[in-house]
């Protein structure tokens, strides 16, 4: 149990650092959504030297197609939303998470919302508004980029769970598949649709100095993604949905650190509430049997 937590934390630390190499490439002319396409490219082109068959699973599933675009948008949006905005901000709109999970199992599983789910969804949106509030602002609505893709990317990471639940018995590997195709292909679709307006920088020449630096951000996220697989494996879901929390920390103590960011007393308070109701949510979940 111990070496599962260990994974599962790991996994945590390069999500909640990702931020950090992002703008790097940022710097180096690699726009966040071009090195996001970049990175799912090369772990697809892996997985299908690895399985070769779970192409064809993948186009035999059109259920999957779904995940493939809500799993690119949740990148699409995350990684660029930290690299242009306030990472704690991004970072806690994005973990509303569970609010749209709640509203999108009902219509997409048709599972009830109880009365204490309602309590917990009225709590995270008083959370989200109290980060989202500034003096003389008027209504707490995002007022930045990074806030509505912070935003936006809670909202598909929700949905990619749920279709991943919706699907579990499709083969492992043609899940995995559609995900990192839908990583490669979204963010780079929405970057050649931006580009006209000078949203998005081209993508930049071929140069070892961006590629080596993708290459190793390709290479923890592979290491993030096997110690999430080990992990999960390992641990109730209820247990490693807990211990993910932990990336919100790592984000956030990172950002004050190393981004130079400040926490205000209405951010940590709508922070409070967000974990808040997350955790309440995590208290109230059944218990899952022993993970296989």
């Amino acid at each position: 149990m111990q070496g599962a937590v260990v994974a599962l934390l790991f996994n945590a630390f390069v999500w909640g650092l990702s931020w950090l190499p992002f703008r790097h490439l940022d710097q180096l002319g690699m726009a966040a959504l071009w090195s996001t396409s970049g990175l799912y490219a090369l772990s697809a082109l892996a997985l299908l030297a690895a399985r070769p068959r779970a192409l064809g699973d993948l186009c035999r599933s059109p259920g999957l197609w779904a995940l493939t675009l809500a799993s690119g948008l949740t990148n699409a949006c995350f990684n660029w939303g930290v690299t242009v905005g306030e990472v704690v901000r991004v970072v806690l709109l994005f973990y509303l998470m569970p609010v749209w999970s709640m509203i999108g199992a009902r219509w997409l599983l048709g599972e009830t919302i109880s009365a204490k789910g309602l309590l917990q969804v009225l709590l995270a949106i008083s959370g989200a508004a109290l980060v989202l509030w500034r003096p003389g602002m008027g209504l707490p609505l995002p007022s930045q980029l990074g806030d509505w893709l912070g935003l936006f990317g809670g909202m598909a990471f929700a949905l990619t769970n749920l279709l991943l639940r919706k699907y579990a018995e499709t083969p492992t590997a043609s899940r995995a598949l559609a995900m990192f195709l839908g990583g490669a292909s979204l963010p780079a679709g929405l970057a050649l649709a931006l580009q006209p307006f000078g949203w998005v920088n081209p993508m930049p020449a071929w140069s070892l100095t961006w590629f080596w630096p993708l290459m190793l951000l390709t290479l923890a996220f592979a290491a993030a993604n096997m110690a999430l697989q080990y992990g999960a494996a390992r641990l109730a879901a209820r247990l490693t949905a807990l211990v993910m929390l932990s990336e919100l920390l790592f984000a956030v103590f990172s950002a004050l650190a190393l981004g130079g960011e400040t926490l205000g007393v209405f951010t940590v308070i709508g922070a409070t509430l967000i974990l808040g109701a997350t955790l309440w949510g995590l208290k109230d979940a059944q218990p899952e049997g022993k993970p296989t």
